[in-house]
């Protein structure tokens, strides 16, 4: 049996400018934007290739800017942080974990290699390059 994630709810303030920020800036794909009530948006944006979607504007239960942590796997870093870069996202340089679990500038080897971003809420996110 199978266990896939499909999508994950990311808490915005305001789902027009989130909406703008991931298609436009990070370059995600909107699914769909639905209106389930007068009060409701729900728009489904998926990240190029990705199997999993993020929802914004279903209620999370979190606070705006309280999601860390959500890895996306790349297979070149360099071009995912200029991909950033051109739509106007302030990213990080490139860092590894070094062996007491701290993070280092450059890459630290296959699989540890990894870029941070967040969202207009502070959502943050993490580019892991494939090794």
């Amino acid at each position: 049996m199978d266990w896939k994630i499909e999508v994950i709810p990311v808490p915005v303030a305001d789902v027009e400018k989130a909406k703008a920020f991931y298609s436009e800036q990070v370059g995600f794909v909107v699914d769909h934007d639905t209106r389930t009530t007068e009060e409701t948006r729900i728009v489904q944006l998926t990240p190029p290739g990705s199997g999993c979607s993020i929802v914004i504007g279903a209620p999370t239960g979190m606070a705006p800017g309280s999601l860390q942590g959500v890895q996306i796997v790349v297979d070149d870093l360099d071009a995912a942080r200029a991909r950033l870069a051109e739509g106007g996202v302030e990213a990080g340089t490139i860092k590894h974990y070094d062996k007491d679990g701290g993070l280092a500038e450059g890459r630290g080897g296959r699989w540890n290699a990894f870029v941070f971003f967040n969202d207009l809420d502070g959502n943050g996110w993490v580019l892991q390059e494939r090794g």
